[in-house]
């Protein structure tokens, strides 16, 4: 957490009246106190302190367009899921007016804990038998939510599981050539094999699509508790192995060549943790899911997580944001092309 980044401020009295009106603050003349989390790339979130109290907004990035920013949708997912599974913030507010911040956002509360991102992680110096229980941990909370009720809870209006495969190798392909800046002949490769060995029968549940170690809060340094599950900007109903594919795909490991390890870092590369084909083993021990189509989920998850990368390099190369991060998001987004060309070829996720 740091400083607020220059041009993504926030309008703070209008943002005080607006607490005040939702009863979260007492007086409109309190000093705030606005700090920024700054590992994630998509929504931005901010930390408000304020009258001894903490809170978390979320807001879309500027420059983006609405699709895959949808605040009310994010919002209501966690208030709808909150009784089924615990390990989700407790929201407070949401607004789609744009008087106060310009854009729609959402009030919700700090979870305090341990997120653990690779500045973390490097801090610490964390010993190679911690990771074991932090994997252990956190795969449990996967399998977990994998297993809510979603009819039970009334969260159907979350997607249409029937058709999920086909719509996402679909929509995702579509989304790549919109936000294209560069010739990359792998991408065009992984496409057209996607679209060919995508499997024809499937499970459906409720699934996260963004499950990684720095979405997670941890209560302590015991690892043993994941007290909550961050960032439901691409949760919905869908196919369990997408969801792992997608993991998969974030899971870089210290034998991975180094370019992959500097554009996708990671706790995953600490010793202690598993290799990918582990992990896979302990969802399925876990879950009870058989895993087929293995290397197609796993280049999936890649081919996915690259297509971000370029959507987000596409507003930084027209201007629309300045965040100095986001200036190699295109040599990443090539990289993670590659990476799954390299694992049809090879057909292994190692």
């Amino acid at each position: 957490m740091q400083q607020v980044r220059k041009g993504e401020e926030l309008n703070e009295e209008p943002l005080k009246r607006h607490l005040q009106q939702k009863g979260l603050i007492n007086s409109t003349s309190s000093e705030l106190k606005v700090k920024q989390f700054t590992h994630g790339y998509s929504n931005l979130t901010y930390q408000l302190q304020i009258e001894d109290k903490e809170y978390v907004l979320r807001r879309p990035p500027f420059g983006a367009i609405k699709r895959g920013h949808d605040m009310g949708r994010e919002y209501k997912v966690q208030s709808g899921l909150k009784k089924a599974f615990s390990k989700v913030p407790t929201m407070y507010a949401y607004t789609e007016d744009a008087e106060i911040l310009g854009c729609p956002f959402y009030v919700m509360e700090k979870m305090n804990g341990i997120i653990l991102n690779i500045h973390e992680v490097k801090k610490r110096k964390m010993p190679a038998a911690d990771f074991q229980v932090i994997a252990n941990s956190w795969l449990d909370t996967f399998v977990e939510l994998h297993n809510v009720d979603y009819k039970a809870e009334g969260l159907e209006y979350l997607g249409k599981p029937e058709g999920y495969v086909e719509r996402q190798v679909l929509n995702w392909g579509k989304q790549y050539l919109k936000a294209a800046t560069d010739d990359v002949p792998a991408a065009e490769k992984v496409m057209k094999w996607m679209e060919a060995n995508q499997p024809a029968t499937y499970d459906h549940c409720l699934i996260h699509n963004d499950y990684k170690y720095d979405n997670v809060v941890f209560k302590d340094d015991s690892w043993k508790e994941v007290t909550a599950v961050l960032d439901w900007e691409m949760a919905t109903l869908g196919d369990p192995l997408m969801d792992l594919g997608t993991t998969l795909g974030y899971w870089t490991m210290a034998s991975d060549h180094e370019f992959v390890q500097q554009g996708i870092p990671s706790p995953t590369v600490m010793e202690g943790n598993p290799s990918r084909s582990e992990v896979v083993e302990m969802y399925a021990e876990k879950s009870g899911r058989a895993i087929n189509h293995l290397v197609f989920y796993y280049v999936y998850g890649l081919f996915k997580i690259a297509v971000i990368a370029q959507q987000i390099y596409y507003r930084y190369n027209k201007g629309l944001t300045t965040d100095p991060r986001f200036a190699q998001l295109n040599k990443a987004a090539e990289l993670l092309c590659n990476l799954g060309l390299h694992a049809i070829q090879k057909q292994k996720i190692d």
